[in-house]
């Protein structure tokens, strides 16, 4: 682990790849600035491409805490950046009420203490972390509603938050933040506006076996030849949910653990589940389909031996 940011694209490109991940250069050029500058990284892209994974890569190799905010419909305040721990405040009241404290100004301004604050995702990023800033992920935002959008934005343009009981708290170096988002609705502009902006694309064929080289390391070159051009070709039919990185990698994994040597129409009938998530895509495929897109890959294979 190197705790320095790296000081170029080239270095960027290795940082990522010593956490075994197979980056373009445009990703790796977005991600040195936002680096560089200080600027968040807004990943935007299909499920299962690897957004994601460039936080825990970043965590991974420059020796950063990672810390998550996993975002979801109704996200508030209380979970994301703080609250009181209402239980012990409680308990401190009645301990002083059985001492004979009563000044109600005094203990008003003990029991909002920071020992009661419990301290959220958000708030956690913006305190000093041995070791350097940590990473914040803030994972799949496009989930969340509108007003905590309008709040994130205000965290994220100075990076600090205000608590009414104790005053501002601001970060000392701003955490490296990292922001994806599915896009199953639109972030709105202000918000992207103060980020760096990268769309995470399905990979090409050859860095997706690549990708398949590193991630599952000892695999057979011929059957991972032959598992990408299928991933491949399931992205071109149409398809409620097409397969990313994330589930080729795990049919990878699966036919290897399976001691598979050649995909057979039967072994892609016995294993779709891993690749597909939805029953309709799953019957689309299965059976004569699989084995139509099976006769193409082996053809196109051929045709590029000769």
């Amino acid at each position: 682990m190197d705790d320095t940011l790296p000081a170029s694209i080239d270095d960027t490109l290795a940082l990522l790849r010593r956490g075994d991940y197979v980056a373009d250069r445009p990703l790796a050029t977005t991600l040195f600035l936002s680096l560089e500058l200080e600027r968040p990284l807004f990943l935007e892209g299909e499920a299962g491409v690897g957004k994601t994974e460039i936080a825990k890569v970043l965590s991974e190799t420059l020796g950063r805490r990672l810390i998550r905010l996993q975002c979801y419909e109704g996200l508030d305040v209380a979970s994301a950046v703080y609250e009181w721990n209402y239980q012990r405040q409680m308990l401190e009241i009645r301990l002083a009420e059985a001492a004979g404290e009563a000044n109600r100004e005094t203990l008003s301004r003990d029991i909002f203490d920071e020992r009661f604050l419990i301290r959220r995702p958000l708030l956690q990023a913006l305190e000093p972390h041995e070791g350097g800033p940590p990473v914040l992920l803030i994972d799949e935002l496009d989930r969340t509603d509108e007003p905590f959008e309008a709040f994130l934005l205000e965290v994220l343009s100075d990076y600090q938050i205000t608590i009414p009981e104790i005053g501002t708290i601001r970060a000392e170096q701003p955490p490296i933040v990292v922001i994806t988002s599915n896009r199953t609705r639109e972030i709105h502009d202000a918000l992207k506006r103060r980020c760096f902006y990268h769309w995470l694309d399905y990979p090409t064929a050859e860095r997706e076996l690549e990708i398949v080289r590193v991630r599952v390391p000892g695999i057979e070159e011929r059957l991972s030849r032959r598992i990408v051009a299928f991933v491949q070709a399931l992205r071109e039919r149409d398809l409620f949910k097409l397969p990313g990185v994330a589930e080729t990698l795990d049919w990878a994994r699966a036919l290897s653990t399976l001691d598979v040597l050649e995909i057979t129409p039967e072994i892609v009938n016995d294993t779709l589940g891993t690749l597909l998530k939805y029953q309709d895509d799953i019957a689309r495929i299965r059976g004569s389909e699989a084995a139509r897109i099976l006769e193409e890959i082996n053809l196109k294979l051929a045709q590029e031996q000769v």
